[in-house]
């Protein structure tokens, strides 16, 4: 079977880094675009970033960009978002999903096939 673990998340102030793991088993990440979502309370799902298959290739929403890195692990089957200068607006809890071949659309979980059960990141004073 296939699986996706996220861990990394908690409780930081804000300013403060997080780095996020997305840990595969049953299948080889590598040949997958993984993307990050996170979904805050009472808001919808969010596309945050993704890293492509083809190239690695990264791709980032505007509400996270020039603060969050994401990186892939091939030889671990993992996938990491460095999350820095963390703000409270970042509270939520964060998944990761995979997508086999190049991402048609990094930001819409449509197109994603398979997902953790993902971790909570609260950013708070």
């Amino acid at each position: 079977q296939r699986h996706m673990v996220e861990s990394g998340g908690g409780l930081v102030q804000p300013g403060e880094s997080l780095r996020l793991s997305c840990a595969a088993s049953g299948f080889s990440l590598e040949y997958f675009s993984i993307g990050w979502f996170r979904q805050a309370p009472g808001k919808e799902r969010e596309g945050i970033s993704c890293i492509s298959s083809k190239d690695d290739s990264t791709y980032y929403a505007d509400s996270v960009k020039g603060r969050f890195t994401i990186s892939r692990d091939n030889a671990k089957n993992t996938v990491y978002l460095q999350m820095d200068s963390l703000k409270p607006e970042d509270t939520a809890v964060y998944s990761c999903a995979a997508d086999l071949g190049p991402p048609t659309n990094p930001f819409d979980a449509v197109g994603y096939d398979y997902w953790g059960q993902g971790t909570e990141v609260t950013v708070s004073s």
